[in-house]
């Protein structure tokens, strides 16, 4: 973690639960003479603890935590710090993803492979008070308010909930209702209820067709 007496750097929080990424984006940040990174973070516990000695102005958070989904975080960072602003740093597909980190918080969504200057750029715009997406995505987005046709998502994407679509990603990396229990700090009941839920959305009639369409999602998604 890097400090400053420079008032004028705006600090960085960087949630992520790889190491070695966080490493990489701190010496980025930190080489700039207006961001500063303050704190970094694996998990929602980590994050949360760090809130309040902190103080960040903006978060970096990835969608894939230890123990919640990055969506949650952001959900609880709205709560918990209403001022702090929030950039979705992925390896998801934005196409399945921004519109959800959106709603959930977040003023921008950038994916991991993008270039070091786009993630410098996607953050000075947030602190500026704007909203980082992808020309793709934004074309999508007026195409939807618009009324004119845009590339269609999977219907999974549009009629689960959230918590439903983590789940269903659980399911497909192969987790059993306890693990899933354990890692979204719920009850197996509330986990079974879901996953009666899903089948029920989705038209599945049996535990093996959940999972092999969980299965096929996270080949999707690419993170399996």
């Amino acid at each position: 973690m890097a400090e400053t007496t420079n008032p004028g750097r705006k600090r960085i929080l960087l949630v992520d639960d790889h190491p070695l990424l966080r490493e990489g984006i701190a010496q980025l940040i930190n080489r700039q003479p207006d961001l500063l990174v303050c704190g970094e973070a694996e998990d929602r516990t980590g994050a949360v603890a760090l809130l309040d000695t902190a103080r960040p102005d903006l978060a970096v958070v990835d969608l894939s935590l230890k123990d919640q989904s990055g969506l949650e975080l952001i959900k609880d960072f709205k709560v918990r710090a209403p001022g702090l602003l929030t950039l979705v740093l992925s390896m998801h597909d934005e196409s399945f993803y921004a519109e959800r980190a959106l709603r959930a918080g977040a003023r921008g969504y950038i994916m991991k492979r993008e270039a070091s200057h786009k993630v410098l750029e996607a953050i000075r715009r947030i602190l500026s008070g704007g909203v980082y997406l992808s020309d793709k995505i934004v074309a999508g987005m007026l195409d939807k308010a618009s009324g004119r046709p845009h590339a269609s998502k999977p219907a999974a994407l549009e009629i689960l909930s959230d918590r439903e679509l983590e789940l269903l990603l659980l399911i497909g990396k192969g987790y059993s209702s306890q693990l899933i229990a354990n890692q979204l700090h719920i009850s197996i009941k509330t986990v079974e209820t879901h996953r009666a839920n899903l089948k029920y959305k989705l038209k599945l009639t049996s535990s093996s067709e959940l999972l092999q369409h969980a299965i096929r999602w996270n080949r999707e998604l690419d993170v399996a």
